[in-house]
């Protein structure tokens, strides 16, 4: 790698100065990092091929739970019914790449980071670094939520329908439900990491969040009724909640980052 510009003496160290590439270095680079994040999700989708059967299991278990509990509804004996000849093997290809794309999900974070962190200085990649750790972590936050909620949407949107409809989902549908409300709620909790990278770079103040606190109470509401993917109360709340408390945790760390 080529360093364009020399520090003099007198100024910080090599290492507070970011790395400054060629454009044609930058687009080689890229491709590198491309091809590894690809290599790197078609590995973890074959590895969750493997695992499919279990996987699936696992996600099937609230539709079962409820069947359990209530036998005269039980006409699939608790499996999914598919409703081609290819939904099977379709829905089992978009679950393992989607597995995939999680279990490769360190690799990926990982070229990102060392692509990105050559034009960074030291204090920029301290909060860089900051920033991806907090997101992760809500991230994987927000898919345990819909992880731990999805089994009472479930049980109440099979009984909203009422004592003449009986259950009979399709793999695609179910399966792509359950990835669809943990992909929402997880995006959806990283949100605090936006509000607070806007007050450090001075965007928005702290105060200013303290003055909307009434305004953005009606939005963040009005936001987890139209994302939830489920529509069914359970999930709204657990949504809408955690989304109001982080708002207030951003305005306090807010006003300790401006300490």
């Amino acid at each position: 790698m080529t360093v364009l510009d020399e520090t003099p003496a007198t100024e910080a160290p090599a290492t507070e100065t970011p790395t400054i590439m060629p454009a044609l270095a930058h687009l080689v680079e890229l491709r590198r990092r491309l091809i590894i994040c690809v290599l790197a999700v078609v590995a973890g989708t074959a590895l969750a091929w493997g695992f499919y059967d279990h996987v699936v299991a696992f996600m099937i278990g609230p539709y079962r739970h409820y069947l359990a509990h209530h036998p005269a509804l039980n006409i699939s004996k608790g499996n999914l019914v598919a409703s081609g000849p290819l939904e099977g093997f379709t829905t089992r290809l978009k679950v393992s790449g989607y597995l995939g794309a999680v279990i490769a999900a360190p690799v990926l974070l990982w070229q990102a980071w060392r692509f990105v962190s050559p034009a960074l200085y030291r204090t920029e990649r301290r909060y860089a670094g900051s920033f991806i750790v907090a997101t992760v972590g809500l991230f994987g936050l927000g898919v345990t939520a819909a992880m731990l909620t999805f089994p009472k949407a479930v049980s109440w949107m099979i009984s909203v329908s009422g004592s003449g409809v009986a259950p009979l989902f399709s793999p695609g549908r179910y399966l792509g439900l359950y990835a669809l409300c943990c992909l929402v709620f997880g995006s959806a909790f990283t949100y605090p990491v936006i509000l607070v990278f806007l007050e450090v770079i001075g965007a928005v103040s702290s105060a200013k969040l303290r003055r909307w606190r009434r305004y953005s109470i009606v939005v963040i509401v009005a936001a987890a009724a139209v994302i939830t993917p489920s529509n069914d109360p359970f999930s709204f709340l657990a949504m809408a909640v955690p989304l109001l408390a982080f708002y207030e945790l951003s305005i306090l760390i807010g006003r300790a980052l401006k300490r």
